[in-house]
């Protein structure tokens, strides 16, 4: 009978040290679920209480994490996660902070292999979008110390464990400039951008610029235009992706195929002195693309041709620059574009005055030059307005300079003469690469 009582007295023993350990667990969950009700809340005491149950449900997991019983459990595995994660994200204090997430992080695996039922799939993405949480608040912190590859990584992270068009943007963002100094996370930015307009996420108006801005900077011409085009095509009234199409064709030597986009996207903002100068700019290198062509023919009319046609869009690229000047008249660029291409009709000129034949008469070199003068005037107020904007511009006081020296002007030979000297010493005080 003794023998009896003590088997029965054992197996009771037996019983209840299980159902501690089930009651370490079913602690755990109860103090969980008290923590997650007042965990958001601002009032001191509930705060307080947060975090006491919290510590409590650390408590519990633990022990049920290290009995035979319940350590393998799928339940086990996702509490602690979700526990641990909690943990993490309420420390403020990154070496502390990183044990805990690497438990939670361990746990949640660990859940995901165990749960072949599915019990605690809420509980798992519950305890994931507390990590994810956790990363997204390092991600800003990271951010806005201007730590961009650590927070590309955080908000990447961030999107590991809770899947989010944002997270995707943000960590896009930080690898853009995160590949400033090392160019490697060009190719992370370009691969979270092109997600993103896979989607119907609310910022790929910008996003179509932004990308094509990254194909430019690792030389993929061929992508660049085709993602600014293709958002061109999805937001036509879009006037800065417009802008950026023109910018782009011309960087990628697409002039004389964007005239016509240029045109489309000044009707949609005929206001935007920009598309103006991209225009000017197009004709004038159109225009140069010509003229280095005229000096490589062989045959004279040739020659002749490619020269005439230089000087037609030469003068349609003074046409748009005057457009852009009359919308800001203080639009630097514009007016010493401008000055430029008002001056080389007179320079050419110029030059045929002084590569007349020796048996030339004496009024072929005058009437040459004199024409050239009067057109040599019609660019200066261009020229100058330059130099009064940028008096530091090399550009703009060069121009300037062969303004004075390409006028015949005899009654004033020796005041432009002083003037263009005056110009060369400005130039050469310079400092290199102004």
């Amino acid at each position: 009978m003794k023998i009896k009582f003590l088997m029965i007295g054992l197996l009771g023993l037996v019983s209840a040290t299980a159902f501690a350990q089930k009651g370490a667990l079913k602690d755990a969950q109860e103090n969980y679920d008290q923590y997650d009700v007042s965990k958001d809340a601002k009032i001191p005491a509930l705060q307080t209480k947060a975090s006491q149950t919290l510590s409590d449900a650390k408590t519990a997991i633990d022990k049920a994490a290290t009995n035979e019983k319940t350590d393998t459990l799928a339940q086990t595995y996702a509490l602690k996660g979700a526990i641990y994660a909690a943990l993490a994200t309420r420390d403020t204090i990154a070496t502390t902070a990183a044990p805990l997430l690497s438990t939670a992080q361990d746990a949640i695996k660990q859940a995901k292999l165990h749960d072949k039922k599915g019990e605690y799939t809420k509980l798992i993405a519950e305890a994931s979008g507390t990590i994810a949480q956790y990363y997204q608040t390092l991600g800003v912190k990271q951010y806005q110390s201007k730590k961009y590859e650590e927070a590309y990584q955080a908000f990447d992270n961030w999107n590991t464990y809770y899947p989010d068009t944002t997270a995707v943007y943000y960590s896009a963002l930080s690898a853009g400039l995160a590949g400033n100094n090392n160019s490697k996370y060009y190719a992370y930015a370009i691969t979270d951008y092109n997600k993103l307009l896979a989607t119907n996420f609310s910022q790929n108006q910008k996003i179509y610029n932004y990308l094509s801005t990254l194909y430019m900077l690792t030389k993929d011409t061929v992508n660049a235009l085709k993602t600014i085009n293709a958002g061109v095509a999805k937001y036509p009234a879009n006037a800065t992706l417009r802008e950026v199409q023109v910018r782009t064709a011309l960087l990628a030597g697409k002039q004389t195929e964007i005239i016509g986009q240029i045109d489309a996207a000044i009707t949609n903002d005929p206001k935007n002195k920009l598309l103006y100068y991209y225009k000017g700019l197009t004709y004038s290198r159109i225009g140069d693309d010509a003229e280095t062509r005229a000096s490589k023919a062989k045959d004279a009319a040739t020659k002749a041709n490619l020269n005439k046609e230089s000087l037609d869009d030469y003068s349609k690229a003074a046409d748009a620059y005057k457009q852009a000047v009359a919308i800001d008249p203080d639009y630097f660029d514009a007016n010493l574009n401008l000055g430029n291409a008002l001056m080389k009709p007179a320079i050419d000129l110029y030059n045929q005055a002084n590569s007349l034949p020796g048996n030339a008469t004496q009024k072929q070199y005058d009437d040459l030059r004199l024409k050239a003068d009067v057109l040599f005037d019609v660019a200066k107020p261009y020229l100058q307005k330059a130099v009064d904007l940028d008096p530091k511009s090399a550009n703009a006081l060069g121009n300037l300079r062969n303004y004075y020296r390409g006028k015949y002007d005899p009654a004033n030979k020796d005041a432009n003469k002083a003037k263009s000297d005056d110009l060369k010493k400005q130039i050469d005080a310079l400092p290199a690469g102004s």
